[in-house]
């Protein structure tokens, strides 16, 4: 087991953790980087990113990582390809512990783990992730101008991607498993008022099918009802699954205060939690944009506290 210790310890990967990296670094404050269990976070299983400011023709999800990667890397910050499991904020310097039995002693500490997308733990969902399979219409839904596509879910989030959606499909298919929708009132009423929008209820799909050589793509879904049993089946062109996200906070549990859907809870404008000296950046506390730019925002916030943090 080897034991570093460091003024600045990011726990995470994704554009948060790398620009918290970046920013720390450059203040000449010791950092080490943890990447965790998926390294370079949700963007990895990402194709086209066309809304991150810089690149005129869009990139690659995991290219985008490995350029942030690349650049913290060359601003001093240690990489480590490993993931922490253990945390202890009971005492400062703070100690954590990784699956590769690494000890970490720090001063101060990022929590960069993000949070993943809900799915539905089908073989097909998961053969057309990126390739007509999406958890985010904000990120991908401009890719199906003048196409048919369907939300699945019935909450707040399905209702506000389904009508998004409309911006730039032609067809909304709204799938969900119940009779009625989980969503407020008034964004239900937005959603029945738009005619681009057809639900489906009592639905679920049972099966995404598309081509998959030589071009992987999405052409139809398979529709069953609440016992499995195939009712129809839609042609389409791309699958948003909106039915919630997690946060990766399971290791944090009791170690940080965290709210009823496992999000860390920061201060309003801030990125401090309840234990002074340790900060949340990215979607592991935004529950709300979940974007990329938005959590390389929050991780030059969280560089920026913990920097004023150590100094005082």
């Amino acid at each position: 087991m080897a034991r570093f210790e460091t003024k600045v310890l990011i726990i995470g990967s994704g554009p948060a953790g790398y620009t918290a990296g970046i920013y720390t670094s450059r203040a000449n404050l010791k950092t080490i980087l943890v990447t965790g269990e998926q390294p370079g976070g949700q963007l990895t299983i990402t194709t086209d990113v066309e809304n991150y400011p810089g690149f005129e023709k869009g990139v690659q999800g995991p290219e985008l990582m490995e350029i942030m990667q690349k650049q913290a890397e060359h601003c001093g910050v240690k990489v480590d390809f490993d993931f922490i499991t253990e945390v202890d904020f009971a005492n400062r310097p703070f100690v954590c512990k990784s699956a590769n039995g690494n000890e970490y002693v720090a001063d101060s500490i990022i929590i960069a783990t993000g949070a993943q997308a809900k799915w539905l733990g089908l073989g097909s969902e998961n053969e057309f992730k990126g390739y007509g399979v999406s958890g985010c219409a904000t990120c991908d839904g401009f890719f199906y101008r003048g196409k048919t596509v369907c939300v699945v879910g019935g909450g707040n989030t399905a209702v506000e991607e389904a009508i998004y959606l409309t911006k730039h499909a032609k067809k909304v298919y709204l799938i969900h498993r119940k009779d009625k929708l989980r969503a407020e009132k008034i964004m239900q009423d937005r959603l029945f008022a738009n005619e681009k929008i057809e639900v489906k209820w009592n639905r679920q799909i049972l099966e995404i099918c598309g081509q998959k050589d030589p071009l992987k793509f999405v052409e139809k879904v398979i529709l069953g009802d609440e016992n499995g049993n195939k009712i129809e089946e839609i042609a389409l062109d791309g699958v948003f699954i909106a039915i919630g996200h997690r946060p990766n906070t399971s290791i944090f549990n009791g170690k940080i205060a965290l709210d009823d859907e496992g999000y860390i809870i920061t201060e309003k404008g801030s990125t401090k939690t309840s234990i002074a000296g340790v900060f949340a950046a990215g979607d592991v506390q935004d529950k709300v944009y979940r974007q990329a730019i938005t959590a390389a925002g929050t991780g030059c916030m969280a560089a920026l506290e913990a920097q004023h943090f150590l100094d005082n």
